[in-house]
C-alpha cells in the first residue's frame, strides 16, 4: 500500500485534504471551531504562520512546498493520533476575538459570558444591569483569566479579582493578564470557592465545574483532555453537577453591594439547576446558543430565595 501522502500543489488543496482526513477521523469540535473544514483552516494556517483571519480566497493559490505540507500534516496527524483540541496544540485559544494562551493546566476558554461582555451579535449585553456604580468585578473560577481580561477591556474603570482554586491556573492566567498589559487591573487570588475572598463586588462572573454525572461520562475525548476539576460539578458526590453551584449561592450574599448581579454559566445544565433551586427567579439572557447555558441573578432575586429557604427549612 502507498502510504506517501498526495502532493499538495496549494494552499488551497492542502486545505482540502487536511479537512478529509480530520473528518474521516470523526474527531469532536467545541474548542474554538465545530467543524473539520475550520479546524482544518485554523491549524494549516498557524503551522504556516499565516494570519488566522487570512483572505482564504486570495490565498487559495498560494503555492505550498514539501516542507510547509510536511508541517502541516505532522499537525493534522498529532490532532488526529492525541485527540487534544487544537488549541493545546497551539497553545492559543481565541475568545471574542481577543488571543488567549492555553495550555493543558486550564480548559479552553469557551464560555457564554464573553458574548455578554463584548456585546457579541447574536447575544444579549448585561450592561442594563451594570452602571457607575459598577466599579469592583470578581471573575470567580477564572482559569486561564480570559473573562477576567475580557471584563476589564470592556469597562475601563473597574477592577477585577481573578480567583481560582488551582495555582496551575492561575499561572497560566497571569501569562494572559501579562499579555494585556493589566497587571494593575486585575488581582489573580488563589481560592477554594469564597475562602479567600473578602469585601464585595458590583459584579460577579462565574463559570464553575457544572457538568453532571451523566455529562462527564458523555465527554469525548478532546472534552477528557481538559482538567477534571474544571469541569466536574459532582465535586462532593452529585450527580446533578450543582455542587459548586450551591455553595457559591449560599454564600453569595455575602459579597455582594447593593445593586450587584451575578452571571452565572451552567452549559446544558439548565434542567438540573432548576430543579436544585425551583424558587430562584433567575434572567436568561439571549446568547448564540440561545437562552440557558447563561442566567443572571439580580441581589434582590437572591434575598428573596434566602428569605424563601428560611421560611421552608432551607429546602427551596
Amino acid at each position: 500500500m502507498n502510504t506517501t501522502p498526495p502532493s499538495c500543489p496549494t494552499l488551497g488543496a492542502l486545505l482540502e485534504h487536511a479537512a478529509g482526513l480530520l473528518e474521516t477521523a470523526q474527531l469532536a469540535y467545541g474548542h474554538g471551531t465545530t467543524n473539520a473544514r475550520d479546524e482544518a483552516v485554523w491549524l494549516t494556517l498557524w503551522a504556516l504562520g499565516l494570519p488566522l483571519d487570512s483572505d482564504l480566497s486570495e490565498l487559495a493559490s498560494r503555492p505550498i512546498n514539501n516542507d510547509e505540507q510536511a508541517r502541516v500534516l505532522a499537525l493534522i496527524e498529532r490532532r488526529i493520533a492525541t485527540r487534544q483540541p487544537a488549541a493545546y496544540l497551539t497553545h492559543e485559544a481565541w475568545l471574542q476575538g481577543v488571543p488567549f494562551y492555553v495550555d493543558e493546566r486550564v480548559i479552553i476558554p469557551r464560555s457564554f459570558i464573553a458574548e455578554l461582555i463584548a456585546n457579541a451579535e447574536g447575544a444579549e449585553s448585561i450592561d442594563p444591569w451594570l452602571g457607575e456604580h459598577t466599579r469592583r468585578v470578581l471573575d470567580l473560577c477564572t482559569g486561564n483569566g480570559s473573562l477576567a481580561v475580557l471584563a476589564a477591556l470592556a469597562w475601563p474603570d473597574v477592577s477585577v479579582d481573578a480567583a481560582d482554586l488551582s495555582p496551575d491556573a492561575l499561572a497560566v492566567a497571569r501569562i494572559n493578564v501579562d499579555r494585556h498589559s493589566l497587571q494593575n487591573r486585575i488581582q489573580l487570588i488563589e481560592s477554594d470557592g469564597w475562602t479567600q475572598l473578602t469585601g464585595c463586588y458590583d459584579l460577579i462572573l462565574c463559570n464553575p465545574p457544572y457538568v453532571s454525572r451523566a455529562g462527564m461520562e458523555a465527554l469525548p475525548a478532546e472534552y477528557r483532555a481538559e482538567p477534571t476539576i474544571s469541569l466536574d460539578g459532582g465535586i462532593q458526590g452529585s450527580d446533578d453537577g450543582m455542587d459548586f453551584v450551591r455553595h457559591l449561592l449560599d454564600h453569595v450574599l455575602d459579597h455582594m453591594n447593593e445593586h450587584a448581579v451575578l452571571v452565572l454559566e451552567i452549559g446544558n445544565e439548565r434542567e438540573h439547576f432548576e430543579k436544585a433551586f425551583p424558587t430562584l427567579l433567575a434572567y436568561w439572557p439571549e446568547t448564540t446558543s440561545g437562552e440557558g447555558p447563561v442566567l443572571l441573578l439580580t441581589r434582590e432575586a437572591l434575598e428573596d430565595w434566602q428569605a424563601t429557604r428560611q421560611r421552608v427549612g432551607g429546602a427551596a
